[in-house]
């Protein structure tokens, strides 16, 4: 029994994933296991480095520089730990004193070694991914002022002046100048519309009035008028609303999709779904355009939009293409049960 115990806690020594030392006094290394040597380097019978923090700390005369050993038993530390090929590793790690030889007066100290660049690395990614997120809601809001600015305010400018362009009409009898001034009002109209487009482009009203699937139908009936030789299928299984950010970001996914179709697919057919299923999203995206190879094709900005947006809302996405055959897009972005109550329209 005893055997079987001890063969059990030698295995744990040997798989276990964190690096375990036993050091002397000296700092010298009596013992290691395999993930200790893995991630240091270091050999039996070499001595354990100071870390950056003992390196650089203040110590009184006869004081142990390495502040683990001063201390004896620390439940955990971070810092930075030299490596045997000289670059230094982020590692959380604790001492404890676990023998004391009562002849010899030898300390014996037990470290424990954890690497941190996984988390570290981790933990930079969540940051970079809540920047990104906080960046994008900044421009969708800024993206928000301009529309109105122009809808509200430009539009309302040129309205006026073409109500005033109206009047002048009717008020001064003169065949040349109502010839002039109409040709200024077709102008002004096509700059109005412009207005119009620009304000869409930057954010529907729509969005933030009837939501999601209103505003995706009323995009593909757009694009529809720009590519008047290709058929659209539009179809949604919902008319719920959803919270704000999940909106204008699949909204913004489905409006960047278009614009690669318009642009690059030669596409005769079109299919976009929309569709709820339990707590998920889904997005289907399909063409029968000219296609593209996902493995040699590098992604342009997009495509690599469209995948932020998409990881912003914790969603997966699939694209697949042939040559020849066209695309598909596959999105799927979960919902909250409570984001469903809340903006459940009705």
């Amino acid at each position: 029994m005893k055997k079987s115990k001890q063969e059990f806690l030698d295995k744990i020594f040997h798989y276990i994933q964190d690096g375990i030392i036993v050091m002397n006094q000296r700092r010298e290394i009596i013992e290691m296991n395999p993930a200790a040597r893995r991630l240091t380097g270091w050999n039996i019978g070499g001595k354990v480095p100071y870390c950056s923090f003992c390196e650089q700390r203040e110590v009184k005369e006869g004081e142990e520089r390495c502040y683990l050993i001063a201390t004896e038993e620390v439940p955990y530390f971070l810092s930075e730990m030299p490596t045997y090929h000289g670059t230094m590793i982020d590692v959380e790690m604790s001492t404890a004193l676990i023998l004391e030889d009562e002849v010899t007066q030898e300390k014996y100290y037990l470290l424990v070694l954890r690497d941190q660049t996984i988390k570290k690395k981790e933990e930079e990614a969540r940051i970079s991914k809540l920047m990104v997120k906080q960046l994008t809601e900044a421009k969708e809001m800024e993206h928000k002022r301009l529309a109105q600015e122009l809808h509200d305010g430009v539009g309302q400018s040129l309205y006026s002046i073409a109500i005033a362009l109206d009047n002048i009409i009717q008020r001064v009898h003169d065949q040349k100048l109502h010839e002039y001034i109409n040709e200024v009002r077709k102008e002004l109209g096509k700059v109005m519309e412009d207005v119009k487009s620009y304000s869409q482009q930057l954010r529907p009203k729509s969005i933030d009035e009837l939501g999601l699937v209103p505003t995706i139908e009323s995009l593909v009936q757009s694009v529809q008028t720009k590519m008047p030789t290709t058929t659209f299928v539009f179809s949604a299984n919902f008319e719920m609303r959803l919270s704000p950010t999940l909106e204008i970001n699949l909204y913004r996914v489905v409006q960047e999709a278009l614009h690669n179709i318009m642009k690059y697919s030669k596409a005769t057919h079109v299919v976009i779904r929309v569709e709820k299923r339990t707590q998920w999203l889904y997005i289907y995206i399909a063409d029968n355009g000219v296609g593209f190879s996902v493995e040699e094709k590098k992604e342009g900005l997009g495509l690599k939009h469209i995948r932020e947006r998409i990881s912003q809302l914790n969603g997966m996405i699939n694209i697949q293409s042939t040559i020849g055959e066209g695309t598909i897009i596959e999105i799927h972005v979960p919902i909250e049960e409570e984001e469903d109550e809340r903006y459940h329209r009705g």
